[in-house]
């Protein structure tokens, strides 16, 4: 079975580097990549630099491009039985959950703050293991 595909996208230098460090601590084989900014990503994803990421985790407050706007650009490019998009943002109102959910979110979790808790995220995620992560 080949690993997991991942695709991050936070404007956030600091999320990334903890987000790279929890992945690599709970599943490391995961294939990561990383994106600054919904234009990169949706561009990576168009050009087919990367096919059909198993999971796509994305900040929802970014410059340019917010979270609502990219996932309604994924939703152009992706195949949502194929790849499964988790919206992890510091906001937890009930608005921005109802509305990435409707533009086809999987899952929307507020971002922790330990890395343990993201460890925990993660895992859970990853084993798909969806009611766990609303602990």
């Amino acid at each position: 079975m080949k690993p997991h595909t991942v695709l991050v996208i936070d404007d956030d230098a600091d999320d990334r580097i903890f987000f790279s460090e929890a992945i690599k601590k709970v599943s490391p084989d995961v294939e990561t990549h990383y994106c600054e900014s919904g234009i990169q990503a949706i561009d990576l994803l168009f050009t087919k630099k990367l096919v059909d990421p198993d999971y796509i985790f994305l900040d929802m407050n970014m410059p340019m491009m917010n979270g609502k706007e990219c996932l309604l650009e994924l939703g152009k490019l992706i195949h949502r039985s194929i790849t499964k998009v988790v919206v992890l943002s510091t906001s937890d109102m009930v608005e921005d959950v109802q509305e990435s959910m409707a533009l086809g979110a999987r899952l929307f979790l507020t971002k922790p703050d330990s890395f343990d808790a993201l460890c925990r995220i993660l895992k859970d995620v990853l084993e798909e293991k969806w009611q766990k992560c609303f602990r």
